[in-house]
């Protein structure tokens, strides 16, 4: 990121049985993707993606790698079938083959790979995968539990409020989303034991009202604001030292 592009761009692995993210790289705003995902896999991983990462040279490398993927790709993509595979009567899998994707001589595949076809509602679904030794059954439900990360996103969006980036460097824009991510999960901790309740505006104002004019309910429950106060207020300061330098 230089001082001339305004805006940065996260490229996360998350980890989907956690809802964590394990991985981050930190670019300009308008870098793509694609080349980050072999970056966030490692060898024995599977990683799950959205359409917008269909390539099919990606494809290839990453079996080169053993490395595992279940892709949604585009419905209109170009299927030679090598071989079929059995359909449970009455199921929504309407597709089950080993395929190449992509043209002869442009950019098909050099390895074959498995794609699965399913149906929800009245949306059909097409699902890359190298991944031969679950059902389709499975691996449908793999590639619904993208939505994970959907749902941890929408959550980012909602609660951290870092879209001001405060430094155009990477280790800035680091500090600053970390200082987002200790700052909510110490209202979590304050709320869930104060109250057994989930972060809310109205919780947050009580808090800064009640520091403010020093009548906390009980000395504990004062005693616990200060010390979300004063985390918060370290931890910004270190920050805005490490901005400065």
């Amino acid at each position: 990121m230089t001082a001339k592009r305004k805006k940065a761009k996260g490229h996360f692995g998350l980890n989907i049985n956690q809802s964590i993210p394990s991985s981050i790289y930190l670019t300009a705003g308008k870098d793509p993707e694609r080349p980050f995902v072999p970056m966030i896999l490692t060898k024995g991983q599977a990683g799950v993606m959205d359409r917008g990462y269909q390539c099919h040279r990606s494809f290839d490398l990453l079996q080169k790698d053993d490395k595992f993927f279940v892709c949604r790709i585009k419905k209109c993509t170009t299927k030679t079938v090598i071989k079929e595979n059995p359909i449970k009567p009455g199921s929504y899998i309407f597709f089950d083959a080993i395929v190449l994707l992509g043209t002869s001589g442009i950019n098909q595949t050099e390895y074959p790979l498995r794609v699965v076809g399913y149906k929800v509602g009245n949306v059909e679904y097409f699902v890359a995968t190298n991944r031969c030794d679950l059902s389709a059954e499975q691996i449908a439900t793999i590639y619904k539990l993208r939505w994970k990360i959907e749902t941890f996103f929408r959550w980012w969006k909602q609660h951290l409020k870092v879209y001001h980036i405060m430094s155009r460097t990477e280790h800035g824009v680091i500090v600053q989303i970390l200082g987002g991510l200790i700052t909510y999960l110490l209202m979590v901790i304050y709320c869930r034991k104060q109250f057994d309740e989930p972060v809310s505006i109205n919780r947050v104002r009580e808090l800064r009202s009640s520091i403010a004019n020093d009548i906390g309910p009980n000395k504990n429950q004062r005693l616990q604001q200060y010390i979300v106060l004063l985390c918060t207020l370290l931890f910004w300061k270190l920050t805005y030292k490490m901005l400065s330098n």
